[in-house]
């Protein structure tokens, strides 16, 4: 079983660091708290580390993986700006936002892990990622740290019970406060497109550009550019229904602000995602909750409407993939 080490014990982060780098070195993955959700890190440059985040996962390698970056000039060593993408990254770095960018030919960035795309998916994530990347000195692919195409993992405890037993190292950071991945975005053409919705609210990038954001269609219908883009995604193993009105016998339901859902007492278990309605909060708890209602012996899960708006892209982008018929995955 995986060695847990907290970060906040005494020394925790400096062990932390220390034991992470060793296994990395070795050209194996680590579990990594980051602001958004747990990842499962490897050497971006070494492809038999990159390799072993995939038969880990048990990840299609057709899907390429976000490379984490300490700072925006490790960032601009392995990809090229342009001016918009450089605007966002000054806004929002280190944060829940990643860029895909043109991929330098000097990157060392390894093809498997941009599934042989000429551009890369970068982030700088928040804290003790960062940190550990910076002490490591090469960038770390690492995508959500839990079996492909399952609930990503918010606590050093889902992961743990997901690949505990495939793992050396879990980094516990506690829970992530954001709890949900990253925005991803790619510029082209001077016009700047979504590729997945994301921690950081597609309103907020907005305004930071001057411009609107081309959303996507429909979800599922674009070629695979970045994480998070396959049609049936982040599902339990109970089936999920939304925009439920009522809660059928047998389920469990997701609730979301203080509305009424019929057939809620009945309910196999009941979790409000945020009962005052705020949306950062519901985000932070989606993953949890939908583990939690999974767990709770529901023959499926009843999730009731939630806003658009905002974090509600998102959060609705994970509940729709969540809900889509199930194999279409691989």
């Amino acid at each position: 079983m995986a060695r847990v080490i907290s970060t906040g014990d005494d020394g925790g982060a400096e062990a932390a660091i220390a034991a992470s780098i060793a296994v990395l070195g070795a050209g194996r993955p680590v579990a990594i708290p980051t602001e958004t959700v747990y990842g499962l890190a490897a050497d971006a440059t070494n492809p038999a580390a990159i390799t072993s985040i995939y038969e880990t996962k048990g990840r299609p390698r057709f899907n390429p993986l976000i490379c984490h970056m300490a700072d925006l000039p490790m960032a601009e060593r392995h990809a090229v700006f342009d001016p918009i993408s450089r605007r966002l990254a000054e806004a929002f770095w280190p944060g829940p936002l990643t860029l895909v960018l043109p991929l330098k030919e000097d990157s060392g960035i390894h093809p498997l892990a941009t599934a042989g795309l000429d551009t890369v998916g970068i982030r700088v994530p928040v804290g003790f990622t960062s940190a550990l990347i910076r002490s490591f000195g090469r960038p770390l692919a690492a995508p959500s740290a839990n079996s492909s195409g399952r609930v990503s993992p918010t606590t050093a405890q889902h992961v743990e019970a997901d690949l505990g037993a495939k793992i050396e190292v879990i980094v516990d950071g506690g829970a992530c406060p954001v709890g949900v991945e990253s925005t991803i975005v790619k510029v082209e053409d001077g016009e700047a497109r979504l590729l997945r919705p994301g921690g950081v609210a597609v309103e907020v990038i907005e305004a930071v550009i001057g411009r609107k954001v081309i959303r996507p269609k429909a979800t599922g219908t674009a070629a695979i550019e970045a994480p998070g883009m396959l049609a049936s995604h982040y599902a339990p193993n109970a089936s999920v229904r939304l925009n439920a009105a009522a809660v059928a016998p047998g389920e469990a339901l997701i609730a979301f602000g203080n509305g009424d859902i019929a057939g809620a007492a009945d309910a196999k278990a009941v979790f409000n995602l945020s009962p005052r309605g705020d949306l950062a909060e519901a985000a932070s708890n989606l993953f949890d909750f939908l583990k939690r209602a999974d767990a709770s012996g529901a023959t499926g899960i009843a999730v009731a409407p939630i806003p658009d708006d905002g974090l509600g892209e998102a959060i609705n982008d994970r509940l729709t993939r969540a809900a889509a018929p199930r194999g279409t995955e691989e």
